[in-house]
């Protein structure tokens, strides 16, 4: 058999201790070349250089073409890229979240576009996009037992048969240009325009992860990502202060919603939350009666926020409905956090509790419920929040990035409490943010509290006049 040979030889692993991170470099010889592999993590690059070493004792054939042992090639089926992300997506979906599980598809779906081996015979773009949305990275998990809708077979089975196999991501062989059409992708939508730095960030993290996991299951011999010359694109992370509203269009944006109708009757203390007390708009529609803990007829009052119900789709939950119970965001499960609610704040509940009762159709004890007691829709409460906007602001104010979206709310509760001096740590917590993200979304609003905060240090650091000596 050609091109290969039993002269090996296996060198003590390279260490590089960077400023970020440290690398880890495995060295051996096959025949007259060196090949080199490097990891992140030292004990990845200690099992790979343990498996070269037990291939090279056993007398084993290396390739001369690759540098690995020739079993690790013999005997094994190379699926293609629509078989093996099949086998990841399945590999991710239990411990996914619903949104988790969407941004996967939503990345494999243009990778998938990106690896067809042919456009001949093919379905249409929309027919191709549907069939793995729709079926493969979703329904083919929740309706294991259903066979796929019939206008979705003809692309299921064509995409089956022409996407690249999964040795085309050797980095040995097209490994780095195969990643790279594939990021070549992620970087436009679908109309070809540009698509947002965050969205490649995330889509790429996905693809990272997808090849790492083609590593452990021995499909390739290293991520192929890391020999592409790739700039992470640059995100705006600091807050826009021109979405803060300030007390006065806030009062004037909450009467608005409260001027739209029975629902928006309803949806004053859904917003207000948002605004006095910085909730997501996830976490007020799963507020219950239990989480406010003191509601008093004066001052401050008290709440302790226990979960969230994000809206992600049906097809993305366990129970098959849209809004599905989850932890607090960033949060393990059983995660509490502690909220003060504003008087003016208390005072809105209080009336919403008395207007409403507290409890509807199926007792649930949800603070916000629809007409015939289900949760209240994302559809139901932006369309009131969009009326109420366009009616409380002038012209300019609407025209302005200003609260533009319920989101924007919670935006200026966050930066509220940092311009009166709240120590960044306790906002943190109040808003459930790490102090890191923090700092970094909100430093604008911080920068506000400069001639506070040197005031305070100049009183703090003032040398006090020595006593007069007594003559």
């Amino acid at each position: 058999m050609k091109n290969i040979t039993y002269d090996v030889r296996l060198y003590k692993t390279e260490v590089y201790k960077g400023q970020k991170h440290n690398s880890y470099t495995v060295r051996w010889k096959v025949g007259v070349k060196v090949w080199r592999e490097s990891f992140r993590n030292k004990a990845q690059a200690e099992t790979f250089r343990s498996e070269i070493n037990t291939a090279a004792k056993k007398g084993e054939a290396f390739s001369t073409e690759t540098g690995r042992p020739v079993s690790w090639g013999r005997n094994v089926d190379i699926p293609t890229w629509y078989e093996f992300s099949l086998d990841y997506m399945d590999s991710k979906w239990l411990t996914a979240s619903p949104g988790h599980r969407r941004d996967i598809a939503e990345a494999l779906t243009d990778a998938t576009e990106a690896l067809l081996t042919t456009d001949k015979g093919a379905p249409s773009r929309e027919d191709r996009r549907a069939a793995l949305r729709l079926w493969a990275y979703s329904d083919r998990l929740t309706k294991p037992k259903d066979d796929p809708p019939a206008n979705l077979v003809p692309a299921l089975r064509w995409l089956k048969q022409n996407t690249v196999p999964m040795d085309e991501f050797q980095p040995d062989g097209n490994g780095a240009a195969t990643a790279r059409r594939v990021l070549d992708r992620y970087g436009r939508l679908q109309n070809g325009k540009p698509a947002a730095a965050s969205t490649v960030i995330r889509k790429r993290a996905t693809l990272s992860n997808a090849l790492e996991y083609a590593i452990e299951r021995k499909l390739i011999a290293a991520n192929p990502l890391k020999h592409v010359r790739w700039t992470r694109p640059k995100t705006a992370q600091e807050l826009d202060l021109r979405t803060v509203v300030n007390s006065d269009q806030a009062d004037r944006l909450l009467t608005a919603v409260g001027e739209q109708g029975e629902r928006g009757k309803r949806a004053v203390a859904f917003f207000a939350l948002m605004y006095y007390a910085a909730l997501r708009p996830e976490e007020a529609a799963a507020l219950c009666k239990d989480n406010l803990l003191n509601l008093p007829d004066e001052g401050w009052g008290d709440m302790l926020l226990t979960t969230a119900q994000p809206r992600n789709g049906q097809r993305w939950t366990d129970t098959g409905k849209p809004r599905e119970l989850r932890p607090l965001k960033h949060r393990a499960d059983g995660a509490t956090r502690p909220v003060p609610l504003h008087p003016d704040l208390v005072k809105i509940l209080r009336y919403h509790l008395a207007q409403t009762g507290w409890t509807q159709p199926g007792d649930t004890g949800r603070v916000f419920f629809g007409p015939r007691g289900g949760s209240m829709t994302d559809r139901a409460y932006l369309a009131i929040f969009k009326a109420a906007r366009r009616s409380a602001f002038t012209a300019k104010e609407a025209a302005s990035p200003l609260a533009r979206t319920p989101y924007d709310l919670r935006h200026a509760a966050v930066s509220t409490w940092l311009a009166a001096g709240v120590p960044a740590a306790q906002v943190a917590l109040w808003a459930g943010h790490s102090v890191a993200v923090l700092l970094k979304v909100y430093a604008k609003a911080i920068n506000g509290q400069e001639e506070e905060a040197k005031r305070r240090i100049m009183g703090a650091t003032r040398r006090k006049p020595k006593p007069k000596r007594k003559p």
